[in-house]
């Protein structure tokens, strides 16, 4: 791969994933420190571009816009070959994926292997963990110290546990004092307005700026594998993740601030754990976990 020189404009192209778009900010923060000129493109970027206040931020690039925008650019980053846009759409000459970085067998984190990938392959020596991430100034970290935001859905239905045991978890710590608020998309509160006969909180958050600043004064996250946990823990609020298979906790864990994992009872096959590992991991283990964080961070 071709060294960059200081000069070097750079165009990365984000996931319409929040989590991956997040994790591969942490290459444009590099590219950034290492004087390397980087543009970014993306729905969820754009949307959080006051908690990015340095980097120059665009609207997602469609098939027909793209060629043109990416033209002027020395290269053009994306984390996967055919996400948002396929090669054709690129029409780019030297364009890099980070989709093997992804796929290899590695112990590290994600945020960790996008670390790494920028020192070696991108030779960016100082290369850190860092997005650059910072939150707008009139809000408070960790503000509301007992609040819970709890995250109960995930981008498919078998990253999910069982939703009665979310509200288990959640009625068990307003016992222990706790404020248990569950964060959920618009178009998601219908299917969970139930939880506010049991006493629990759904705030209406809409855009992904509004979750950020809700998260960043929280004082806890509880959540399935999912952008959202990403984001609490790109905050720096401590995370509890809920994973189906340690392999995958152990790649897409939240690589930022303080966390745990917690994965369901051991099954024989892949397709076992996912289809029962939300059955097999209990209110008892998730909320034991919970403790293990908070005691770890006392």
């Amino acid at each position: 791969m071709r060294v960059l020189q200081p000069a070097s404009c750079v165009a990365v192209v984000l996931s319409p994933a929040l989590g991956d778009s997040l994790l591969t900010m942490i290459v444009v923060r590099n590219l950034q420190a290492s004087g390397v000129s980087a543009t970014v493109f993306g729905t969820h970027a754009s949307e959080l571009a006051a908690w990015f206040p340095d980097v120059d931020i665009r609207p997602a690039l469609t098939r027909e816009t793209a060629p043109d925008a990416l033209a002027s650019f020395d290269r053009v980053i994306q984390m996967h070959p055919d996400r948002p846009l396929d090669a054709q759409a690129l029409r780019h000459p030297d364009v890099v994926l980070l989709d093997s970085t992804c796929r290899a067998r590695s112990p590290k984190s994600m945020a960790e292997r996008l670390m790494q990938f920028s020192r070696d392959e991108l030779g960016l020596a100082t290369a850190g963990k860092s997005n650059g991430m910072v939150a707008p100034a009139h809000l408070q970290h960790r503000k509301y110290a007992n609040r819970v935001a709890i995250h109960p859905t995930a981008s498919t239905r078998d990253k999910c546990w069982l939703p009665s045991r979310f509200v288990r978890l959640a009625m068990r710590l307003r016992k222990l004092g706790f404020s248990p608020q569950f964060i959920v998309a618009p178009e998601e509160r219908e299917a969970w307005a139930y939880v506010e006969a049991y006493g629990i909180e759904l705030p209406k958050l809409g855009s992904v700026d509004t979750v950020a600043a809700f998260l960043y004064e929280s004082g806890w996250f509880i959540g399935n594998d999912s952008g959202i946990g990403h984001l609490a823990s790109n905050l720096q609020v401590p995370t509890l993740s809920l994973f189906m298979r340690r392999g995958l906790a152990r790649t897409w864990q939240p690589g930022w601030g303080a966390g745990r994992v917690v994965v369901g009872r051991f099954l024989p096959t892949g397709r076992l754990r996912e289809r029962y590992w939300k059955y097999t991991l209990s209110v008892a283990r998730v909320a034991k976990a919970f403790e293990q964080l908070r005691e770890g961070l006392a």
